[in-house]
């Protein structure tokens, strides 16, 4: 077994460093840094996304370039989704996208700005997680943003955060959009108005994080302003990678990092790991903290058994439901925002919580010309049980973690992504949508898939030639539509056949680039929390890890927003740590 590395005599000192610059580490670095007597430095592999240069990609509304655009995302990152065909043999492979740019997942995702249900961090307070029931966390989410429609409803809402959200108004909902909510109307399911507001079932207008242009918003512009990019005591490093915590003794005093092609440490007084639910745990791992056995026999120095590491990897497991529409009913030309409404419904199944389940309206799947004629109904299992891991394949940093997400392992999940299919195949073949749906067909994120979604002017022109004529004619529609399933049982045959759904959902099951709980939150006689209710990890001193990774269990959200808010809340619980350190006052400060 090697020996665990020590810090370069020359290191860069900092009182705190952030290893990752996604949606927490932007959070972090702008309100640690407000203190100007805190040294801070924040690392993140990609390039940077600065205020006021955002690429126009990025900055549209519509995400589909940006999320599948592999210069914002890492290479050679691929997971185990679901198993093929008990869940007993080998794991369906597949790409799998993880932001590696300024801003991380802000900068690329879905736009998706939702909090989650109350009941989420009720169930986080339950699993040992102490202070972060929703009385606790409601103020942080009030606190980072800025509601463009409600912000005046301060009980529930903020008006004086970074964050810009709003609303896509019914007004702007494509004929498409508007048939599905009729028909969800005819089935039962209420109109609401609001995305964020009390915990109930019903067809709601999405909820985003786009600002009054229209653009995108990203934590790497809105809390890393131009301003606070100015602070003397902020140092921002991109194209940096972290390749491990070091120690002395149990204690963490810096990182060893890459940047321009060299190897380099720096010091520090906290080191907060945020690279997020899959880079985190295998950083801890390649650090000497998660499970003794499996990391001695990599030959990594343990530093801190801790069980927990790498394991409790969590996913919103999803499928879609696809129809060519009818012209008149689909997005306008231009750039503008693709999903109008979501379905928030109730399972029903026991044990489950009210709200356990999402559908998105898109009315439109890609960013191509094939995309723009194809609406997908979109379900995902809002609240997730099956349980994945995250291990190291190598010590090697240039090595990426091995992920199996187990997607479906938990019978739960199998029979209520069922019950979705079952839901967006009936709306789509109802016969009020005869009109607007010209065919409907099953639909997945392949591989293949993946590959003509990658923004490349060789998709475009096959898709710019194919789309005209899938318009006009219906058999050669028919046959592309039919390459594109490759292979899929016919939506019919779905539909009709149990068994058939069964193994239609375990090999085609995707998630919706949520991964969570890998270094979860929990009392410190948990064996398998990773850190206490403060974001410390447990069993050393001076590292912290604040991510998705840290959540107990899945929220029934986009994470985006919830992950922001942990930022927020865990900053505030630093500062007010220093400030008791200091012998200062502390009152109303979360403590750490």
């Amino acid at each position: 077994m090697t020996e665990q590395p020590s810090l370069a005599a020359d290191a860069a000192r900092f009182d705190v460093v952030i290893l990752g610059g996604g949606s927490a580490g932007c959070v972090l670095a702008a309100r640690l840094s407000e203190e100007a007597s805190r040294s801070v430095l924040l690392v993140e592999a990609g390039q940077d996304l600065r205020p006021g240069e955002m690429p126009a990609d990025i900055a549209s509304p519509y995400p589909g370039r940006a999320y599948f655009n592999t210069d914002w995302t890492w290479p050679g990152l691929r997971v185990g989704m679901g198993k093929d065909p008990s869940n007993t043999g080998d794991a369906t492979i597949r790409p799998y996208e993880q932001a590696r740019i300024l801003g991380g997942g802000s900068s690329i995702n879905g736009i998706g700005a939702n909090r989650g249900s109350p009941h989420d961090y009720a169930e986080w307070a339950a699993e040992g997680a102490t202070g972060w029931g929703w009385a606790d966390v409601l103020p942080y989410f009030r606190k980072l943003e800025h509601d463009l429609e409600l912000g005046a409803e301060t009980d529930l809402h903020g008006q004086d955060g970074p964050l810009p959200i709003q609303r896509v108004p019914r007004a702007r909902h494509t004929p498409f959009a508007r048939q599905v909510e009729a028909e969800l109307g005819r089935q039962g399911h209420a109109s609401r108005e609001d995305q964020n507001g009390r915990w109930e079932d019903g067809v709601f207008p999405i909820t985003v994080n786009l600002d009054r242009e229209g653009r995108r918003t990203s934590t790497a512009t809105v809390y890393l302003t131009t301003s606070v990019r100015a602070r003397p005591n902020l140092t921002l490093w991109t194209g940096t990678e972290a390749e491990r915590v070091l120690f002395q003794g149990r204690r963490a005093v810096g990182a060893r990092l890459r940047r321009d092609g060299r190897v380099i440490d720096v010091a520090a007084g906290l080191v907060i790991v945020s690279n997020g639910a899959l880079h985190s745990p295998a950083l801890l791992l390649r650090s000497g903290v998660g499970p003794g056995r499996a990391l001695q026999q990599l030959g990594i120095p343990v530093v801190a058994a801790r069980e927990g590491v790498g394991r409790n990897l969590l996913e919103h497991p999803s499928i879609g439901v696809s129809a060519f529409i009818r012209p008149d009913t689909r997005l306008p030309g231009g750039e503008h925002y693709h999903i109008q409404s979501i379905l928030r419904w109730s399972s029903g199944l026991e044990g489950t919580p009210p709200g356990d389940m999402h559908l998105a309206v898109n009315t439109r799947s890609g960013w191509h010309a094939v995309g723009h004629r194809i609406a997908t109904l979109f379900n995902w299992v809002n609240k997730s049980y099956s349980q994945g891991s995250v291990t190291l394949a190598s010590p090697d940093p240039g090595v990426r973690p091995a992920v199996d997400f187990r997607m479906l392992s938990d019978e739960r999940d199998l029979v209520r992504l069922a019950q979705a299919f079952r839901l967006a195949a009936g709306v789509l073949r109802a016969p009020a949508m005869a009109g607007v749906v010209l065919e409907a067909f099953p639909s997945t994120y392949s591989a293949q898939v993946k590959k003509l979604l990658q923004p490349s002017w060789q998709n475009g022109v096959l898709t710019a030639l194919a789309g005209p004529v899938m318009d006009r004619v219906p058999m050669v529609r028919s046959r592309i539509l039919a390459m594109a399933q490759e292979g899929n049982a016919p939506l019919d045959v779905l539909c009709q056949d149990e068994e058939a759904l069964r193994l239609h959902l375990r090999r085609h099951v995707g998630g919706v680039w949520h991964p969570c709980g890998t270094c979860r939150l929990g009392a410190a006689d948990d064996p398998m929390a990773v850190c206490d209710p403060d974001g410390r990890v447990i069993g050393v001193e001076g590292l912290m890890v604040c991510d998705a990774s840290v959540m107990p269990t899945i929220p029934c959200a986009n994470l985006n927003v919830p992950v922001i808010m942990i930022a927020e809340k865990m900053a505030d619980g630093v500062r007010a740590a220093g400030r008791a350190a200091a012998g200062g006052p502390v009152a109303g400060a979360t403590a750490a």
